[in-house]
């Protein structure tokens, strides 16, 4: 197993170019299956999700093969509707398949998603949207076999906002008859740049980025040329790790609107953020920063996936901050890592408790998820002495390279062979 040695106390400084979504790359794929034809996707960033995404559609029937960051989909003959139980489960986006399976093929046989251990995810807002259309879901050994003659569209309203219930039915919508008309939908810019896809293909889609958007199906796709857009948790994750450094990086290949909340809280933690005429954007700060309180929420809240890297670049403020954890309720497992190294949180419920120090120590800290990965990561960056951060495999589900770009800034990190967990 893998695992990254860190050595902190150096300064991040450079360009940095952010690579394309994996939030958004995934639906993109999973679009594929709604046209017997070849989609072209750019701008793909090359990891592991990614992979198994591209698995899950050969398992399908599909052709799929990389040229740098493009990545062409071939789904014409595409004849098969059951999804692998093993590819399933190494992530939850693998869902996504749900809905043009359905539209394509009047059925879909799909295990129950696995991922990331951060709380209960249940997709029962996919398939409640799903049955408004049409469709009769059976639970079997766990798997969903879904059956739908015809899919029918229907005014369907989320209790809640979910980002991959939104991008499901919106696929699903593109083949019903009839409009369908998504309220409290998510407004996320991945969910907004899936839509453009399906505009390509030929979908006739409005209410793009809003909370309510209208799907006139029934309309024949074909294959499209479509460039995914940029990561902003990626940007994020390296807006944080520079400031926590005492660093100055340029942000290349980034809308800073998809960030405006972190931006803000940045901000009011002491740390600058300078958008160029170019579209760049510079960050630079240093500890200790004044304390900030964040809760967690949909787009265009503060971003779930930003929360733990937030979390450690609050264990270097002078004073206490309290993060609420909105959106998932089991997301503050990187918080006794944190600890490991000298930090001071305490968890209540949803509420962690962050109390500053002045410095972080290294220590030899495990990952569970794919942001609490690269939390430890920039504790590591900033700490005293050496950290080891284990179980790194997370971290490769949805960050290209990052040992290799920090080490681009000045970062002293090295992957190697690990001991064991």
């Amino acid at each position: 197993m893998q695992e990254l040695k860190i050595r902190g106390g150096r300064l991040l400084k450079g360009r940095i170019h952010v690579s394309g979504a994996k939030n958004a790359a995934l639906p993109a794929l999973a679009a594929c299956i709604l046209v017997d034809d070849i989609t072209v996707l750019h701008n793909m960033p090359d990891v592991r999700d990614v992979t198994s995404m591209c698995q899950l559609l050969e398992s399908l029937g599909a052709s799929v093969n990389r040229y740098g960051d493009a990545i062409h989909v071939d789904t014409r003959g595409m004849t098969q509707w059951h999804a692998p139980h093993d590819l399933v489960r190494k992530m939850r986006a693998s869902v996504l398949v749900m809905g043009p399976l359905i539209a394509r093929f009047g059925r879909a046989e799909v295990a129950l998603p696995g991922g990331c251990t951060i709380g209960n995810r249940p997709i029962d807002l996919h398939i409640n949207a799903l049955r408004q259309m049409g469709a009769e879901p059976t639970l079997i050994k766990g798997e969903e076999h879904i059956i739908c003659e015809r899919l029918i569209g229907a005014r369907i309203h989320f209790d809640r906002p979910t980002v991959t219930g939104t991008e499901n039915v919106l696929m699903a919508a593109t083949a019903a008859e009839g409009e369908t008309v998504l309220e409290n939908a998510a407004r996320e810019p991945e969910v907004a740049d899936l839509a453009h896809l399906l505009v390509a293909m030929g979908a006739q889609i409005e209410g793009i980025g809003t909370d309510t958007i209208r799907v006139s199906g029934g309309r024949t796709l074909h294959g499209a040329d479509h460039s995914i857009i940029s990561d902003r948790i990626e940007a994020g994750t390296y807006a944080i790790a520079a400031a926590m450094t005492g660093g100055d990086i340029v942000l290349e290949s980034i809308d800073s609107l998809m960030l405006t909340s972190l931006w803000a809280k940045m901000t009011h933690a002491g740390v600058s953020i300078r958008e160029k005429a170019s579209g760049d954007i510079c960050v630079s700060g240093c500890p200790p920063f004044a304390p900030v309180h964040i809760t967690t929420a949909e787009y265009p809240g503060f971003p779930t996936d930003l929360q733990a890297q937030f979390m450690a670049m609050m264990c270097l403020a002078k004073g206490e901050s309290v993060i609420t954890e909105n959106i998932f309720e089991d997301r503050f497992k990187h918080a006794s890592e944190l600890n490991r190294m000298g930090a001071d949180i305490v968890i209540r419920g949803r509420n962690a408790f962050v109390k500053g120090i002045p410095y972080l120590s290294g220590a030899a800290v495990t990952a569970s998820d794919l942001r609490a990965s690269a939390s430890l990561v920039i504790a590591g960056l900033a700490a005293r002495d050496e950290t080891r951060v284990l179980r790194i495999y997370h971290l490769d589900r949805g960050y290209e390279r990052i040992d290799e770009k920090l080490a681009c800034l000045g970062a002293d990190i090295k992957r190697v062979a690990g001991e064991g967990p």
